[in-house]
Protein backbone atom coordinates (compact mmCIF):
# COMPACT_ATOMS: atom_id res chain seq x y z
CA UNK A 1 0.00 0.00 0.00
CA UNK A 2 1.30 3.24 0.73
CA UNK A 3 1.43 6.04 3.58
CA UNK A 4 -2.03 6.54 3.31
CA UNK A 5 -4.63 4.93 5.37
CA UNK A 6 -7.18 2.07 3.52
CA UNK A 7 -9.95 0.46 5.23
CA UNK A 8 -10.18 -3.42 3.88
CA UNK A 9 -13.90 -3.99 3.52
CA UNK A 10 -15.66 -7.61 2.76
CA UNK A 11 -12.14 -9.14 3.11
CA UNK A 12 -13.57 -12.34 2.23
CA UNK A 13 -13.95 -11.27 -1.55
CA UNK A 14 -11.98 -12.52 -4.53
CA UNK A 15 -11.74 -9.84 -6.54
CA UNK A 16 -9.89 -6.88 -5.08
CA UNK A 17 -11.36 -3.54 -5.94
CA UNK A 18 -9.95 -0.07 -4.33
CA UNK A 19 -11.52 2.85 -3.91
CA UNK A 20 -9.99 6.48 -3.31
CA UNK A 21 -12.17 8.45 -0.89
CA UNK A 22 -14.82 7.29 1.10
CA UNK A 23 -18.08 7.37 -0.42
CA UNK A 24 -21.36 8.08 0.46
CA UNK A 25 -24.23 5.16 1.17
CA UNK A 26 -24.65 1.85 1.69
CA UNK A 27 -25.60 0.46 -1.93
CA UNK A 28 -22.39 0.51 -4.17
CA UNK A 29 -20.55 -1.53 -1.13
CA UNK A 30 -23.07 -3.90 -1.88
CA UNK A 31 -23.27 -4.14 -5.44
CA UNK A 32 -19.10 -5.09 -5.16
CA UNK A 33 -19.73 -7.38 -2.45
CA UNK A 34 -22.27 -8.86 -4.41
CA UNK A 35 -19.74 -9.27 -6.91
CA UNK A 36 -17.67 -10.92 -4.81
CA UNK A 37 -15.08 -8.13 -4.47
CA UNK A 38 -12.87 -7.03 -1.17
CA UNK A 39 -12.96 -3.42 -1.53
CA UNK A 40 -10.40 -1.49 -0.19
CA UNK A 41 -11.27 2.03 1.01
CA UNK A 42 -8.72 5.34 1.35
CA UNK A 43 -10.18 7.02 4.48
CA UNK A 44 -7.77 9.90 3.90
CA UNK A 45 -9.40 13.36 2.57
CA UNK A 46 -5.99 14.63 0.56
CA UNK A 47 -5.74 14.18 -3.00
CA UNK A 48 -3.83 11.47 -3.76
CA UNK A 49 -1.10 11.61 -6.15
CA UNK A 50 0.10 9.57 -9.41
CA UNK A 51 2.61 7.60 -6.74
CA UNK A 52 0.14 6.41 -4.14
CA UNK A 53 -2.62 5.48 -6.36
CA UNK A 54 0.21 3.18 -8.14
CA UNK A 55 1.57 2.11 -4.79
CA UNK A 56 -2.08 1.14 -3.76
CA UNK A 57 -3.09 -0.69 -6.99
CA UNK A 58 -0.11 -2.62 -6.30
CA UNK A 59 0.62 -6.67 -7.52
CA UNK A 60 -2.80 -7.49 -7.76
CA UNK A 61 -5.91 -5.25 -8.57
CA UNK A 62 -8.94 -6.13 -10.37
CA UNK A 63 -10.85 -2.52 -10.29
CA UNK A 64 -10.94 1.31 -9.22
CA UNK A 65 -13.23 3.67 -8.63
CA UNK A 66 -11.41 6.83 -8.65
CA UNK A 67 -12.25 10.67 -8.16
CA UNK A 68 -11.85 13.70 -10.58
CA UNK A 69 -9.23 14.88 -8.28
CA UNK A 70 -6.70 12.65 -9.65
CA UNK A 71 -4.81 12.83 -12.90
CA UNK A 72 -5.58 9.09 -14.71
CA UNK A 73 -3.09 8.62 -17.51
CA UNK A 74 -0.80 6.37 -18.92
CA UNK A 75 1.38 5.58 -16.00
CA UNK A 76 -1.67 4.66 -13.82
CA UNK A 77 -3.51 2.67 -16.51
CA UNK A 78 -0.54 0.80 -16.93
CA UNK A 79 -0.20 -0.49 -13.72
CA UNK A 80 -3.78 -1.19 -13.32
CA UNK A 81 -2.90 -3.35 -16.36
CA UNK A 82 -0.46 -5.11 -15.11
CA UNK A 83 -2.04 -6.00 -11.98
CA UNK A 84 -4.52 -7.72 -13.90
CA UNK A 85 -7.04 -4.70 -13.72
CA UNK A 86 -10.19 -5.17 -16.07
CA UNK A 87 -12.02 -1.57 -14.76
CA UNK A 88 -11.68 1.79 -14.01
CA UNK A 89 -14.58 4.11 -12.85
CA UNK A 90 -14.90 7.57 -12.28
CA UNK A 91 -17.03 8.81 -9.17
CA UNK A 92 -18.06 12.06 -11.89
CA UNK A 93 -20.15 12.19 -15.53
CA UNK A 94 -16.86 14.24 -15.93
CA UNK A 95 -13.92 12.86 -17.07
CA UNK A 96 -12.03 15.44 -17.70
CA UNK A 97 -8.76 13.70 -15.58
CA UNK A 98 -8.62 10.57 -17.53
CA UNK A 99 -6.96 10.11 -20.45
CA UNK A 100 -9.67 8.03 -22.49
CA UNK A 101 -7.18 7.53 -25.42
CA UNK A 102 -4.81 5.91 -22.48
CA UNK A 103 -6.89 3.47 -21.22
CA UNK A 104 -8.10 2.56 -24.38
CA UNK A 105 -4.40 1.74 -25.58
CA UNK A 106 -4.48 -0.57 -22.23
CA UNK A 107 -7.79 -1.72 -22.75
CA UNK A 108 -9.25 -0.78 -19.79
CA UNK A 109 -13.26 0.54 -19.76
CA UNK A 110 -13.80 3.80 -18.23
CA UNK A 111 -16.71 4.20 -16.62
CA UNK A 112 -18.59 7.69 -15.38
CA UNK A 113 -21.69 8.55 -13.63
CA UNK A 114 -24.02 10.38 -15.79
CA UNK A 115 -28.07 10.74 -15.24
CA UNK A 116 -28.09 11.57 -11.70
CA UNK A 117 -26.55 14.72 -11.35
CA UNK A 118 -28.68 17.01 -13.63
CA UNK A 119 -31.52 18.64 -11.12
CA UNK A 120 -28.88 18.99 -8.56
CA UNK A 121 -26.74 20.90 -10.33
CA UNK A 122 -28.91 22.60 -11.99
CA UNK A 123 -30.77 23.64 -8.66
CA UNK A 124 -26.97 24.98 -7.64
CA UNK A 125 -26.64 27.07 -10.29
CA UNK A 126 -30.30 28.55 -9.79
CA UNK A 127 -29.14 28.63 -6.11
CA UNK A 128 -25.69 30.41 -7.00
CA UNK A 129 -27.79 32.81 -9.54
CA UNK A 130 -29.90 34.09 -6.74
CA UNK A 131 -27.55 34.08 -4.16
CA UNK A 132 -25.53 36.80 -6.44
CA UNK A 133 -28.56 38.73 -7.65
CA UNK A 134 -29.71 39.15 -4.08
CA UNK A 135 -26.41 39.39 -2.80
CA UNK A 136 -26.97 37.06 0.15
CA UNK A 137 -23.81 36.21 0.94
CA UNK A 138 -22.84 39.90 1.36
CA UNK A 139 -25.99 40.41 3.39
CA UNK A 140 -25.56 37.42 5.68
CA UNK A 141 -21.34 38.66 6.77
CA UNK A 142 -23.53 42.44 7.33
CA UNK A 143 -26.14 40.77 9.58
CA UNK A 144 -23.40 38.84 11.30
CA UNK A 145 -20.96 41.93 11.91
CA UNK A 146 -23.54 43.89 13.43
CA UNK A 147 -23.60 46.27 10.41
CA UNK A 148 -27.31 46.28 10.33
CA UNK A 149 -28.47 49.49 12.13
CA UNK A 150 -32.44 49.16 11.12
CA UNK A 151 -34.30 48.84 7.46
CA UNK A 152 -33.32 51.58 4.83
CA UNK A 153 -34.59 51.96 0.97
CA UNK A 154 -31.30 51.41 -0.49
CA UNK A 155 -29.07 48.67 1.73
CA UNK A 156 -28.14 45.89 -0.24
CA UNK A 157 -29.84 46.53 -3.94
CA UNK A 158 -30.03 43.57 -6.03
CA UNK A 159 -31.42 42.51 -9.58
CA UNK A 160 -34.42 41.20 -10.33
CA UNK A 161 -34.96 38.08 -11.75
CA UNK A 162 -38.49 38.42 -12.97
CA UNK A 163 -38.93 39.19 -16.61
CA UNK A 164 -35.54 39.47 -17.37
CA UNK A 165 -33.74 37.30 -20.01
CA UNK A 166 -31.18 34.32 -18.73
CA UNK A 167 -28.42 32.88 -21.03
CA UNK A 168 -27.03 29.43 -21.56
CA UNK A 169 -23.98 28.72 -22.98
CA UNK A 170 -24.05 24.67 -23.25
CA UNK A 171 -27.79 23.39 -23.64
CA UNK A 172 -27.40 20.03 -22.28
CA UNK A 173 -29.16 18.07 -19.87
CA UNK A 174 -27.76 20.22 -17.30
CA UNK A 175 -28.01 23.60 -19.09
CA UNK A 176 -31.62 22.93 -20.46
CA UNK A 177 -32.86 21.81 -16.89
CA UNK A 178 -31.36 24.90 -15.58
CA UNK A 179 -33.02 27.59 -18.50
CA UNK A 180 -36.39 25.33 -18.17
CA UNK A 181 -36.39 26.36 -14.04
CA UNK A 182 -35.47 29.65 -14.67
CA UNK A 183 -38.06 30.07 -17.31
CA UNK A 184 -40.85 28.44 -16.07
CA UNK A 185 -40.03 29.54 -12.29
CA UNK A 186 -39.48 33.30 -13.10
CA UNK A 187 -40.89 34.03 -16.39
CA UNK A 188 -37.41 34.65 -17.46
CA UNK A 189 -36.87 34.67 -21.44
CA UNK A 190 -34.16 32.62 -22.89
CA UNK A 191 -31.65 33.16 -25.26
CA UNK A 192 -29.34 30.50 -25.80
CA UNK A 193 -25.96 29.08 -27.64
CA UNK A 194 -25.37 25.57 -28.20
CA UNK A 195 -23.92 23.49 -31.27
CA UNK A 196 -26.78 22.45 -31.81
CA UNK A 197 -30.33 23.43 -31.54
CA UNK A 198 -32.43 21.86 -28.45
CA UNK A 199 -35.84 21.22 -29.81
CA UNK A 200 -37.38 19.69 -26.74
CA UNK A 201 -36.28 23.13 -24.70
CA UNK A 202 -37.61 25.41 -26.85
CA UNK A 203 -40.66 23.15 -27.56
CA UNK A 204 -41.29 23.37 -23.66
CA UNK A 205 -40.83 27.38 -23.68
CA UNK A 206 -43.37 27.77 -26.47
CA UNK A 207 -45.77 25.16 -24.86
CA UNK A 208 -45.56 27.29 -21.32
CA UNK A 209 -45.37 30.52 -23.21
CA UNK A 210 -48.98 29.15 -24.62
CA UNK A 211 -49.76 28.37 -21.17
CA UNK A 212 -49.31 31.54 -20.07
CA UNK A 213 -51.00 33.11 -22.72
CA UNK A 214 -53.88 31.71 -22.12
CA UNK A 215 -53.75 33.10 -18.73
CA UNK A 216 -53.93 36.70 -20.05
CA UNK A 217 -50.33 36.67 -18.97
CA UNK A 218 -47.06 37.77 -21.32
CA UNK A 219 -45.49 35.45 -23.40
CA UNK A 220 -42.03 33.64 -22.75
CA UNK A 221 -39.53 33.49 -25.32
CA UNK A 222 -36.33 31.10 -26.53
CA UNK A 223 -34.10 32.01 -28.99
CA UNK A 224 -31.23 30.02 -29.67
CA UNK A 225 -28.57 32.65 -30.87
CA UNK A 226 -25.38 31.94 -33.22
CA UNK A 227 -22.95 32.77 -30.82
CA UNK A 228 -21.59 32.83 -27.20
CA UNK A 229 -20.86 36.82 -27.94
CA UNK A 230 -24.40 37.57 -28.24
CA UNK A 231 -25.86 35.96 -25.62
CA UNK A 232 -23.36 37.65 -23.41
CA UNK A 233 -24.32 40.82 -24.81
CA UNK A 234 -27.98 40.33 -24.68
CA UNK A 235 -28.44 38.34 -20.98
CA UNK A 236 -29.04 39.55 -17.69
CA UNK A 237 -27.63 36.42 -16.23
CA UNK A 238 -25.61 33.83 -17.95
CA UNK A 239 -25.08 30.24 -17.09
CA UNK A 240 -22.43 28.14 -18.47
CA UNK A 241 -22.74 24.62 -19.42
CA UNK A 242 -20.20 23.88 -22.30
CA UNK A 243 -18.12 20.76 -22.27
CA UNK A 244 -14.78 21.08 -21.74
CA UNK A 245 -11.99 20.65 -23.98
CA UNK A 246 -9.50 22.71 -26.34
CA UNK A 247 -12.09 24.89 -27.95
CA UNK A 248 -14.04 26.05 -24.18
CA UNK A 249 -11.41 26.76 -22.43
CA UNK A 250 -10.86 30.18 -21.57
CA UNK A 251 -13.88 30.21 -23.76
CA UNK A 252 -14.99 33.64 -21.04
CA UNK A 253 -12.20 35.75 -21.07
CA UNK A 254 -11.18 39.16 -20.64
CA UNK A 255 -13.34 40.29 -23.84
CA UNK A 256 -16.13 38.54 -23.89
CA UNK A 257 -16.29 39.40 -20.16
CA UNK A 258 -16.62 43.11 -21.69
CA UNK A 259 -19.38 42.48 -23.82
CA UNK A 260 -21.64 41.67 -21.02
CA UNK A 261 -23.87 44.46 -18.90
CA UNK A 262 -22.49 46.63 -16.36
CA UNK A 263 -24.69 44.67 -13.92
CA UNK A 264 -25.06 40.88 -15.43
CA UNK A 265 -24.70 38.15 -13.81
CA UNK A 266 -22.08 35.26 -14.38
CA UNK A 267 -22.93 31.92 -13.05
CA UNK A 268 -20.58 28.52 -13.41
CA UNK A 269 -21.01 25.16 -12.21
CA UNK A 270 -19.38 23.50 -15.08
CA UNK A 271 -15.61 23.16 -15.28
CA UNK A 272 -13.68 25.99 -14.19
CA UNK A 273 -11.23 26.27 -16.99
CA UNK A 274 -14.08 27.84 -18.92
CA UNK A 275 -13.53 30.62 -17.08
CA UNK A 276 -10.30 33.26 -17.38
CA UNK A 277 -10.27 33.30 -13.16
CA UNK A 278 -7.92 36.05 -13.58
CA UNK A 279 -9.60 38.12 -16.19
CA UNK A 280 -12.69 37.95 -13.79
CA UNK A 281 -10.90 38.97 -10.70
CA UNK A 282 -10.08 41.62 -12.80
CA UNK A 283 -13.46 42.67 -14.60
CA UNK A 284 -15.17 42.28 -10.87
CA UNK A 285 -12.64 44.61 -9.55
CA UNK A 286 -13.39 47.39 -11.72
CA UNK A 287 -17.23 46.12 -12.53
CA UNK A 288 -18.72 46.60 -8.86
CA UNK A 289 -22.35 46.10 -10.33
CA UNK A 290 -21.08 42.94 -11.91
CA UNK A 291 -21.84 39.88 -10.06
CA UNK A 292 -21.09 35.88 -9.74
CA UNK A 293 -21.52 32.97 -8.40
CA UNK A 294 -18.79 29.74 -8.64
CA UNK A 295 -18.33 26.33 -8.29
CA UNK A 296 -16.11 25.03 -9.79
CA UNK A 297 -12.46 26.91 -10.27
CA UNK A 298 -9.42 27.06 -12.88
CA UNK A 299 -6.94 25.48 -10.72
CA UNK A 300 -8.93 24.14 -8.05
CA UNK A 301 -8.91 23.73 -5.01
CA UNK A 302 -6.78 27.30 -5.59
CA UNK A 303 -8.42 30.28 -6.16
CA UNK A 304 -6.58 32.95 -8.33
CA UNK A 305 -5.23 36.00 -6.06
CA UNK A 306 -8.04 38.44 -5.01
CA UNK A 307 -11.16 36.21 -6.12
CA UNK A 308 -11.97 35.63 -2.23
CA UNK A 309 -11.80 39.29 -1.79
CA UNK A 310 -14.46 40.13 -3.71
CA UNK A 311 -17.86 41.28 -2.57
CA UNK A 312 -19.85 40.65 -5.49
CA UNK A 313 -18.61 37.37 -6.28
CA UNK A 314 -20.41 34.06 -4.48
CA UNK A 315 -17.54 31.30 -3.88
CA UNK A 316 -18.75 27.78 -2.99
CA UNK A 317 -16.59 24.81 -3.10
CA UNK A 318 -17.70 22.38 -5.88
CA UNK A 319 -21.21 21.50 -4.19
CA UNK A 320 -23.17 21.64 -6.91
CA UNK A 321 -23.96 17.70 -7.31
CA UNK A 322 -23.75 17.49 -3.31
CA UNK A 323 -26.98 16.11 -2.25
CA UNK A 324 -27.61 13.09 -0.81
CA UNK A 325 -29.48 10.92 -3.24
CA UNK A 326 -27.25 12.29 -6.49
CA UNK A 327 -24.04 11.60 -4.18
CA UNK A 328 -25.45 8.34 -3.52
CA UNK A 329 -26.74 7.37 -6.97
CA UNK A 330 -23.06 8.28 -8.46
CA UNK A 331 -21.61 6.02 -5.53
CA UNK A 332 -24.30 3.05 -6.78
CA UNK A 333 -23.27 4.09 -10.97
CA UNK A 334 -19.75 4.00 -10.09
CA UNK A 335 -19.66 0.66 -8.15
CA UNK A 336 -21.99 -0.84 -10.69
CA UNK A 337 -19.49 0.02 -13.48
CA UNK A 338 -17.34 -1.66 -12.05
CA UNK A 339 -18.84 -5.07 -10.59
CA UNK A 340 -20.46 -5.17 -14.10
CA UNK A 341 -17.29 -5.39 -16.05
CA UNK A 342 -15.87 -7.46 -13.73
CA UNK A 343 -18.86 -9.72 -13.74
CA UNK A 344 -18.91 -10.10 -17.24
CA UNK A 345 -22.13 -8.25 -17.82
CA UNK A 346 -22.74 -5.80 -21.79
CA UNK A 347 -22.65 -2.25 -21.32
CA UNK A 348 -26.22 -0.24 -20.98
CA UNK A 349 -27.28 0.94 -24.12
CA UNK A 350 -29.39 3.77 -23.13
CA UNK A 351 -28.09 6.65 -21.51
CA UNK A 352 -30.59 8.69 -21.43
CA UNK A 353 -32.10 6.52 -18.61
CA UNK A 354 -29.44 5.18 -16.35
CA UNK A 355 -32.25 5.48 -13.26
CA UNK A 356 -32.66 1.62 -13.50
CA UNK A 357 -29.69 1.15 -11.90
CA UNK A 358 -31.11 2.69 -8.58
CA UNK A 359 -33.80 0.39 -8.02
CA UNK A 360 -34.33 -2.65 -5.77
CA UNK A 361 -33.94 -4.71 -8.71
CA UNK A 362 -31.29 -3.11 -11.44
CA UNK A 363 -30.07 -4.61 -14.62
CA UNK A 364 -27.36 -6.80 -15.07
CA UNK A 365 -25.01 -4.51 -16.90
CA UNK A 366 -22.51 -2.01 -16.61
CA UNK A 367 -24.31 1.62 -16.33
CA UNK A 368 -21.71 3.80 -18.47
CA UNK A 369 -18.54 3.24 -20.16
CA UNK A 370 -17.20 6.00 -22.17
CA UNK A 371 -15.05 4.10 -24.26
CA UNK A 372 -17.13 0.71 -24.75
CA UNK A 373 -16.82 0.49 -28.44
CA UNK A 374 -13.63 1.11 -28.26
CA UNK A 375 -12.23 -1.37 -25.85
CA UNK A 376 -15.07 -3.98 -27.43
CA UNK A 377 -17.70 -4.55 -24.91
CA UNK A 378 -20.87 -5.48 -25.63
CA UNK A 379 -24.21 -3.64 -25.89
CA UNK A 380 -27.36 -5.12 -23.42
CA UNK A 381 -30.26 -6.29 -25.23
CA UNK A 382 -33.38 -6.60 -23.22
Amino acid sequence: MNSKEWKPLNSSGNKRVIVTKALPGERWLEILTDADCRVEVCTSPDILTVDEIKAAIGDRCDGVIGQLTEAWGDTLFAALKAAGGRAYSNYAVGYNNVDVAAATHWGMPVGNTPGVLTETTAEMAVALTFAAARRIVEADAFMRGGSFNGWLPTLLLGNLMRGSTVGVIGAGRIGSTYARMMVEGFKMNLVYFDPYPNETLEATVAGYADFLESRGESRVSCTRLDSVEAVLKSADVVSLHPVLDETTHHLINAERLGLMKEDAILVNTGRGPVVDESALVAHCQTHPQFRVGLDVFEAEPAMRPGLSELDNVVIVPHIASATRWTREGMAILAAANVAGILSGYPVWSDQTNILPFLGQEPPQAAPSIVNANEVGLQAYVK
